[in-house]
């Protein structure tokens, strides 16, 4: 799609976003992927035993606090697109990163469960319009040729909080718990003041009203299978996001400090994956990029399913984990190749796409837990179930490009 041009519609022309600062930009959406979902969600994952020792929460409460922001993250992506088109994408972005700082402040204070509970949606919700918005406000002012790279930056963000959560929350935690989600809130709020004025002007033209849709049939049901794809990738993801580290911990009686070495691994792989996918898209092509991300990662998740071995489990760690924030940049990139020269649609379709992940992981999160409970703690099954999801992901995707031709 390098003949993409971009001068078609009432997102900015070529000659204007040419003057655009790109690197700025990306750091904006840097700090506030890193903010709403590497700060603000991730960073509560290696909080839980320090919430459960204090007795600010029972284990039961803290696990519900945690279901909490998923289902706040849900209705930030259903929200995003309304929110963008009454006061526009760029004061959207600003205001849900000033929330989740507000919410990490918030949580230094457990006066209620009721309390805790609404901070951790909230937080949640500031996640899900990130992840709609930011992107898609920044790529448009993007060369087409620079996307992948750019989008890789910016999920960059949800990488560094996966690895922050398991190496400086832990330094944090040894001033205290209250201490810590003061920090938290510190770090998130200097993070919104760095990039405030990074954002590129709100284009008002480029959103459009909530249900208006100008995609072609054919348009749409590709979405539908990215979205589909997207989705399935989620619940592939459960058993490394969610099991990993008690598979290690007490699957394999390791202890919880062995546990949380592979998360930090998992985290270092998070931080690299959205460089390393986007600077590949960039040069082969987001679609076969993808197709290539979903046949390494399903052999990497189905590798604890087959051998324990502290080499399998590494490699899949650290695989598992560039892909977790990895796979965004691709199906982002995939969606501006099947819908160019539209930022509203893009807007909208990505949105979808989000909201099918939000849903797909929230259900395998779920699902995997229960499964988890009536096998009598069966890892290998997680594995397998999380391999299959992703190689189906590929299956899918191999029929979009006959679709494209023949639809």
């Amino acid at each position: 799609m390098s003949s993409i041009r971009l001068n078609r519609h009432p997102e900015p022309t070529t000659r204007h976003r040419a003057r655009a600062p790109l690197w700025p930009l990306a750091l904006a959406g840097f700090c506030a992927s890193l903010v709403g979902l590497g700060l603000a969600r991730f960073a509560y994952t290696p909080l839980i035993p320090a919430l459960i020792a204090a007795h600010w929460f029972a284990p039961s409460d803290a696990v519900y606090l945690g279901a909490a922001n998923l289902a706040g993250y849900l209705g930030g992506a259903v929200l995003a697109r309304q929110l963008a088109a009454r006061v526009g994408a760029v004061f959207s972005l600003r205001a849900m990163m000033v929330l989740a700082s507000l919410c990490c402040i918030a949580c230094a204070s457990p006066l209620s469960f009721a309390w805790f509970f609404g901070w951790r949606v909230l937080a949640g919700l500031s996640g899900g319009v990130i992840m709609v918005l930011a992107a898609s406000t920044i790529l448009p002012h993007t060369p087409p040729d620079k996307r992948g790279i750019v989008g890789g930056v910016i999920f960059a963000g949800v990488g560094l909080g996966i690895a922050a959560s398991g190496t400086l929350v832990p330094l944090l935690l040894q001033q205290g718990l209250m201490q810590t989600w003061y920090a938290l809130g510190a770090l998130s709020a200097l993070l919104t003041l760095v990039s405030w004025r990074a954002w590129p002007s709100d284009i008002r033209g480029a959103q459009a009203p909530a249900g208006h849709q100008s995609r072609s049939r054919k348009q749409s049901s590709l979405v539908l299978l990215l979205s589909a794809e997207y989705g399935l990738n989620a619940v592939a993801l459960v058993p490394h996001m969610v099991f990993l580290v008690d598979l290690v911990a007490r699957g394999l009686g390791q202890g919880i400090s062995a546990g949380s070495d592979y998360w930090v691994l998992y985290g270092i792989g998070a931080m690299i994956g959205p460089l390393l996918t986007g600077h590949v898209a960039d040069r082969a092509g987001f679609g076969p990029t993808l197709r290539a991300a979903f046949l390494i990662e399903a052999i990497a998740i189905a590798l604890p399913a087959l051998t324990v071995t502290p080499a399998a489990l590494i490699v899949s760690s650290v695989i598992v984990g560039a892909f977790t924030p990895g796979i965004v940049p691709l199906v982002l990139g995939r969606i501006h190749e099947v819908i160019p020269h539209n930022a509203a649609n893009q807007r909208a379709a990505w949105g979808q796409a989000t909201t099918s992940f939000a849903l797909f992981q929230a259900i395998g999160a779920y699902g995997l837990s229960y499964a988890f409970a009536r096998t009598g703690g069966n890892y290998t099954a997680l594995f397998a179930v999380g391999a299959v999801a992703v190689t189906a992901a590929l299956a899918i995707d191999l029929i979009v490009p006959l679709l494209r031709r023949h639809a």
